[in-house]
């Protein structure tokens, strides 16, 4: 499946789930759902926000890895090698991201994430 072709499998998985916004990341299409991170399909393949929750039970998919970004892992978040994609596939992993991003409150467009850490001067 081609990063275009995912797209267009997230785009069906996630008609009628929310607010739906695209943005470019990651090198390819992030998926917001009511202004929260969703999915993301990249010729790298999907990128699935399941929950740190669910991470563990997901990781036992097939083709599922944690995502790393800059070497550090992302907790609540599993990126779908293409070979283990079919629409079928993209739909499950989509029933996943949405039940968990469901569960979080709506952010508007440019609304930056309160700091859980430290405060920086």
């Amino acid at each position: 499946m081609t990063a275009d072709e995912l797209a267009t499998s997230v785009r069906a998985a996630l008609a009628g789930a929310g607010d739906i916004r695209e943005v470019k990341m990651f090198g390819g299409t992030g998926f917001m759902l009511n202004g929260n991170m969703v999915a993301g399909a990249s010729r790298r393949g999907l990128l699935v926000r399941v929950g740190k929750d669910r991470q563990h039970g997901a990781l036992a998919w097939p083709g599922a890895h944690p995502m790393e970004m800059r070497g550090r892992m992302m907790d609540g978040y599993i990126y779908v090698d293409p070979p283990a994609l079919t629409d079928e596939a993209v739909g499950r992993w989509l029933q996943t991201a949405i039940a968990f991003v469901q569960t979080l409150p709506p952010k508007l467009p440019g609304e930056k994430p309160a700091q859980t850490k430290g405060k920086r001067k």
